[in-house]
């Protein structure tokens, strides 16, 4: 049986990212489910705030993470998890010390810092995830992240926050407080620093990054942002998969579809050949359940040529 390229490398933190649309979700439940049949204990969690692993196993979240089969478990992120992580290791510390000159009520602070600090639940789903990979609980985890702009937004955590750091301390030393507080929030802001470079760390050595992109004008337009972005904090991709490709075009709708695909893959392949790129096909019905899953990994196993009429 051919190997899955996805799965063939020695890390075993792999992310699907991409823009909304794209079918990560699908590849990613696809790949999970090969590595989980392969023999490996294998994770595959969700942090798109609007997540479909429920639906396309076509099983509940009850238990978390919740059970496929042998060897396979799902799991999705949430606000309120975030909230969690965040006040298992800040909240209650960071409120401490703002709460002896702001007068705000401890939920209402969580809520409010959660929501609007930049980054901040990218920062502890990439922490969490990192925990979960030092704990040798799983043989693989596969990570389906939330749509482009917020996945990108993940890799500027750790620099938003070192930045954000840089005048903390200038702040914080012309409030008015005793020594041992402003103590404390120093030590917050150094541990909050090595948090986030640790991360940084995970994410450049131990993660493998997969793209998705589809054969249209935005989510092609999108792909070299996409790469500046990896490059820019020396996040090495290799794999690049271009989902819903039209293979039979047996109806006049979808010849016609074909050859607007046809330039938008030729631009892929000229412009990204230095990647091992895989085609998978468009299909005429929903991928849903894991009989269609296990369809989905074995295009991404079969080495064909793009099919374009000419």
């Amino acid at each position: 049986m051919a190997e899955n390229p996805v799965t063939s490398g020695a890390k075993k933190v792999i992310v699907f990212s991409g823009k909304g649309g794209v079918g990560k979700t699908t590849i990613a439940a696809a790949t999970a489910l090969n590595c989980a049949l392969e023999g490996e204990k294998t994770l595959i969690i969700s942090t798109d705030p609007a997540p479909s692993l429920s639906h396309i196993f076509e099983k509940k979240l009850e238990d978390k993470p919740a059970k496929v089969l042998e060897n396979l478990y799902f799991d999705e992120l949430g606000f309120e998890e975030i909230k969690k992580m965040w006040e298992v290791k800040f909240g209650r510390e960071v409120y401490q010390i703002f709460s002896s000159f702001v007068n705000v009520p401890y939920e209402e602070f969580t809520n409010h810092i959660i929501t609007i600090l930049p980054g901040l639940t990218e920062e502890f789903m990439v922490n969490y995830i990192k925990e979960l990979y030092q704990s040798r609980q799983y043989q693989r985890i596969i990570w389906d992240t939330a749509p482009l702009g917020q996945t990108l937004g993940l890799f500027k955590v750790p620099s938003m926050f070192i930045e954000h750091l840089r005048t903390a301390p200038r702040i914080y030393s012309q409030l008015t407080m005793a020594n041992e507080s402003r103590s404390s929030i120093f030590n917050i802001i150094k541990s909050w620093r090595e948090l986030s470079q640790e991360d940084m760390s995970f994410l450049r050595d131990d993660v493998r990054f997969v793209t998705i992109a589809i054969p249209e004008a935005l989510s092609v337009q999108q792909l070299e942002g996409i790469f500046d972005e990896f490059d820019r904090y020396e996040i090495q991709v290799k794999e690049l998969i271009v989902n819903h490709v039209i293979r039979n075009y047996d109806s006049e709708f979808l010849l016609s579809k074909l050859k607007q695909q046809k330039k938008y893959l030729q631009y892929i392949y000229e412009k990204f050949g230095f990647l091992e790129i895989k085609e998978v096909p468009e299909f005429p019905y929903e991928i849903k359940g894991l009989e269609r899953l296990k369809e989905v990994d074995r295009t991404m196993r079969e080495t064909t040529d793009s099919v374009l009429p000419g």
